[in-house]
């Protein structure tokens, strides 16, 4: 294994806030200090400026507070009681993290922190949020309740739980690049006209996601962990030279180059003065519903502008992938997948001591992505769970948390930067001996994976409508999973990207050229967790005798799935020809690519199974 060193924010821990000695002086420093504003009580969401869900160590507010060190929730703070909310791939999780004695513990879809502000207010009360932290509809949804109460909600410029946060780190300052025509597929102002034919006539548009921006753009930013982002705003008017508001400093040679001509810098301070131009000259501006903070709609409408809050169109743009961005993916997976190759043949020989530990799985598989000379990050920290901490599907494994890899089921699921491309794999690996329960959940989380693989649908289709199609064989034994079956990929952006998904809120359409996850799993609490995760592209499918214009999934990603853990008397024959023919594809990509020392492993790992 090479030698490596990881950067901090892999194993970052929280877990010292869950500590009362920590926890309950920071809740009663923000609670005297909302006393002293005459607040009786305050949203902490877990968000910056542009709702990313990576973000800086200035914006991890409700991690500083809570210790919750998730990637999305929301905690509500009153004077005589607290609660924490998150979805549920985090239930476990937060238990583990958070002090429950201080914030109460709710899952959402079993209720909301609506729903719970309107129980726990009372008449007359008043409630305060930040509005640069929540969208325009985020804070409709907060009015609604709060005045279900009888109480009032107020904005408050700063956030009060700033003033007590002493030793809260600056805002980052990283450098802005840009990225090739030649990786990004189309230029900087065929980008800005495309843009512009999608927009309502006469009106502009503010983007307030980072994505959007470094897409628009063509450039890359380094201000969050694991995604090339530029945390900048951007204004596009109806024609005319664009401006990106940034600080200075951000600004490479090369990139004020490349935008001569196309866009000008302005600093972030001067945003406000923009909208209040475009607001005097009754303008409509077009923001993010997503993304744009309630703040920068406020400031528009009170300048006498037209605020209309609706999709950004690069979005949807930016989701469907240029042929040069798919080539690089697939360049990106094959060179990921050798990594990948590599660190599980040198898992299946390290396991066998029985001193493995979590850690050691993760250092090693960023090890073997560093020795490919081009990984600019991972694409998010690597989930490394072994036995009962499988069954916590977002696990983040600290050095408190650190166990040893026994007999049983062992989970990775990490990703890699790279230039030209972003990947995103898990694989559930069998260690020893595994039980029949074990292999049978397996195979049925398998099942589900192929069947979303082998989808064929027409156009239109959204993610909603192919879901269950990976549920389906574990629906069968009365078994889900709390999490959706697939998210949007970035093309050396968020590893997370939208509009599209594979869940059952997942209502965009899906189009040619939009790539995936494919990620059924299951998990049993305290005992084991499953996931099998392929990245997947969204292509043209040609059927014999079709009457319908139909598309497809091309898988992206190439490792082996682990045989050892299928019960193969539960599939059927279209399901070991499918296992069998990706795994021949698997072969036939790596083997030329990978070491000397893999390649019997390889062949082994791939050899088909005779039905």
């Amino acid at each position: 294994m090479p030698n490596i060193t990881l950067m901090p924010s892999q194993f970052q821990d929280f877990s010292d806030h869950r500590d009362p000695a920590v926890a309950a002086p920071r809740l009663a420093a923000l609670r005297a200090h909302l006393k002293a504003l005459q607040i009786d009580g305050f949203i902490i969401p877990r968000a910056d400026q542009h709702q990313n869900e990576y973000v800086p160590p200035c914006d991890e507010r409700l991690a500083w507070l809570t210790g919750f060190a998730g990637s999305a929730g929301t905690a509500l703070v009153m004077h005589d009681r607290a609660a924490i909310f998150v979805d549920g791939r985090y239930t476990l999780q937060v238990r583990d993290d958070v002090d429950v004695e201080l914030f109460a513990p709710q899952q959402l879809g079993e209720t909301s922190p609506e729903a719970w502000l309107a129980a726990n207010l009372k008449a007359d009360m008043v409630f305060g949020y930040d509005p640069w932290l929540h969208t325009d509809g985020q804070v409709k949804r907060l009015e609604a309740a709060v005045h279900m109460a009888g109480a009032r909600l107020l904005a408050l410029e700063p956030n009060p739980l700033d003033a007590v946060w002493r030793d809260r780190p600056p805002r980052p300052k990283g450098m802005m690049v840009v990225q090739p025509t030649r990786l990004a597929g189309l230029g900087v102002a065929d980008k800005l006209a495309l843009i512009r034919s999608k927009l309502p006539g006469g009106g502009g548009l503010l983007i307030s996601d980072p994505h959007n921006l470094c897409w628009a753009f063509n450039l890359r930013g380094a201000d969050v962990a694991h995604t090339p982002l530029a945390l900048a705003y951007g204004y596009i008017p109806p024609e005319g030279m664009a401006t990106i508001f940034c600080d200075s400093g951000k600004i490479s040679a090369e990139l004020g180059k490349a935008m001569a001509g196309i866009a000008t810098f302005a600093v972030p301070a001067a945003l406000p003065a923009l909208l209040d131009e475009r607001g005097g000259q009754g303008m409509a501006v077009r923001f993010d519903h997503a993304t744009a903070a309630q703040a920068l709609v406020v400031r528009l409408q009170a300048a006498g502008g037209k605020a209309d809050v609706g999709h950004d169109p690069i979005t949807l743009l930016k989701a469907t992938k240029t042929p040069a961005e798919l080539a690089g993916m697939r360049r990106a997976h094959l060179r990921d997948g050798v990594a990948m190759v590599h660190f599980l043949c040198w898992f299946d020989k390290a396991v066998r001591g029985g001193s493995l530990t979590e850690i050691d799985a993760a250092r090693a598989l960023e090890g073997f992505r560093r020795a490919t000379g081009q990984l600019r990050d991972i694409s998010f920290p690597t989930i490394s769970a072994a036995g009962p901490h499988a069954a916590i599907p977002h696990y983040r494994v600290s050095e408190a948390s650190n166990i040893a890899i026994t007999p049983g089921l062992f989970l990775i699921d990490s990703g890699a930067q790279y230039r030209d491309g972003t990947t995103d794999i898990t694989r559930t690996i069998a260690v020893g001996r595994t039980s029949a329960a074990m292999r049978r959940c397996f195979t049925r989380v398998l099942q589900g994976h192929i069947a979303l693989s082998r989808a064929m649908f027409p156009h239109g289709t959204s993610g909603a409508q192919l879901d269950a199609l990976a549920r389906l064989p574990l629906w069968r034994e009365g078994k889900d999973f709390d999490h959706g079956t697939g998210h949007g990929v970035g093309a050396y952006l968020s590893v997370h990207e939208g509009p599209q998904r594979i869940s059952k809120m997942g209502h965009v359409a899906l189009q040619q050229g939009m790539i995936l996850s494919n990620e059924p799993g299951y998990y049993l609490a305290h005992e084991f967790g499953i996931r099998i995760e392929n990245l997947v592209v969204v292509t043209d499918v040609k059927v014999k005798h079709g009457e319908r214009a139909m598309l497809g999934f091309e898988t992206l990603s190439v490792a082996p799935i682990d045989k050892r853990a299928i019960e193969f008397s539960l599939l059927d024959k279209q399901e070991i020809d499918w296992l069998n023919a990706y795994h021949a594809t698997v072969r036939q990509c790596l083997l030329p690519h990978v070491n000397q020392g893999a390649k019997k492993w390889l062949e082994a790992a791939t050899s088909p199974f005779l039905n």
